[in-house]
């Protein structure tokens, strides 16, 4: 008997959709493609020394406790260090607000299980990140987008107050040179919008995977710090902002170790939530990165990482200018992993993309940032991964593609 599955899935499953960047690197697979479509961290760049001798330290002195099951909350030694580095004047953390995740990603899902209704509305930049999507339309939300600049989120128009008073779940936003355009919300909008958030009773889930990845500027605090505050008699951050990191930028994603900083009374649902998912984050990982955290290893290494992607933005960006054609704009972030391009109005990148999958080289469709398909003519490209040579001659192919498909 052959059973007949299409018919046996929940009806919820008909919003997902494959992930747009897990479909298009099998495009790298292709012997000579040279792609820039996933934010991928250079592998030049992992730490594979340092976490074989952490690896081999722990094993030797906590070997059965490193590979044995633990606290769904997460290693508690990991969630201190997590909330000591967080915490600052204004903003105190303390154990209760830190739940370690698999991957930030996962943190994305949590908060989507445990907020979110078939219906409810849910603010989200335009664009957006991706994978937020993909976390979310499985629990049935409607987006409300809120267009962006060259500034970030735009707070000052009135589109964004508007929507606050449809009275959405939360307000999603990446802050600090954002997945898909690397732009940087500004310090001015930056309180303009902890200031209409608070004003609305709206939470803000603050999206921070990037901010350790600053190449040039001045380093701007984080919206849980601006809105931070603590109970009296020294308690727990209590406060409307949900914060989300992780270690897959700065150390390597194969860890999958993100966190989530919010709320302990938020805290607590999401552990029971991810008590059905995967009861913990994986014990040998969380110590491997408390252990390399704790030694100040990141202090060295971040700096390293910055130099290398530095040199690669600004490589992609000075042949860019040699090879696209006049009427096509950029961003310049100051930092991250990406910067999104925009052609003329008429032009589809989707079309584009087949055009420069013959050439060997490949980018994201701007449309997949959008709750609703709209940026038809831009695109998303990742200078994090390829080399420097890979960068130059992949930016010269897709300056040809693009000659070829102007109008």
């Amino acid at each position: 008997m052959q059973i007949n599955w299409e018919q046996r899935f929940a009806r919820r499953t008909q919003r997902m959709r494959s992930s747009a960047i897990r479909e298009l690197l099998k495009a790298t697979e292709q012997p000579g493609t040279i792609s820039f479509a996933g934010g991928l961290p250079a592998p030049e760049t992992f730490p594979v020394e340092k976490i074989a001798a952490t690896t081999q330290r722990i094993l030797q002195t906590a070997g059965p406790q490193s590979l044995q099951y633990s606290a769904t909350e997460g290693y508690r030694p990991l969630r201190e260090l997590i909330a000591r580095r967080i915490s600052q004047p204004g903003l105190e953390l303390s154990l209760d607000n830190v739940l370690i995740t698999s991957g930030s990603q996962q943190g994305l899902d949590l908060l989507g299980k445990v907020l979110i209704d078939p219906g409810d509305r849910i603010l989200v930049e335009s664009p957006t990140y991706m994978g937020m999507f993909q976390s979310w339309n499985t629990y049935e939300p409607e987006y409300i987008a809120v267009p962006s600049d060259e500034q970030g989120l735009i707070t000052d128009s009135g589109a964004l107050e508007k929507a606050l008073q449809q009275r959405p779940k939360f307000l999603y936003v990446l802050p600090n040179f954002q997945n898909p355009t690397g732009i940087t919300l500004t310090m001015e909008r930056r309180r303009q919008l902890l200031e209409l958030a608070s004003r609305y009773d709206v939470p803000i889930v603050e999206d921070d995977p990037y901010s350790q990845l600053r190449y040039t500027g001045e380093p701007l605090p984080s919206l849980i710090s601006l809105a931070g505050r603590a109970v009296e008699q020294g308690g727990p951050y209590d406060g409307n902002v949900i914060y989300l990191g992780t270690f897959s930028k700065v150390l390597a994603p194969g860890l999958r170790l993100g966190w989530v900083v919010a709320s302990p009374t938020l805290i607590r649902k999401l552990v029971q939530a991810k008590q059905g998912d995967d009861l913990h984050a994986p014990t040998f990982s969380q110590m491997i990165a408390y252990e390399i955290v704790r030694e100040g290893f990141l202090e060295e290494h971040v700096p390293f990482l910055c130099q290398t992607y530095r040199e690669r933005r600004d490589i992609m960006l000075a042949e860019m200018e040699e090879y696209f054609p006049e009427n096509t704009h950029w961003t310049r972030p100051d930092g991250g992993m990406f910067l999104w391009v925009t052609l003329p109005e008429e032009m589809d990148a989707t079309k584009v993309l087949l055009e420069a999958s013959a050439q060997r080289v490949t980018f994201v469709p701007g449309s997949r940032f959008h709750a609703d398909d709209r940026g038809a003519n831009t695109f998303r490209l990742s200078f994090s991964n390829p080399s420097p040579e890979k960068i130059r001659e992949g930016i010269a192919r897709l300056g040809r593609a693009l000659h070829k498909m102007m109008p």
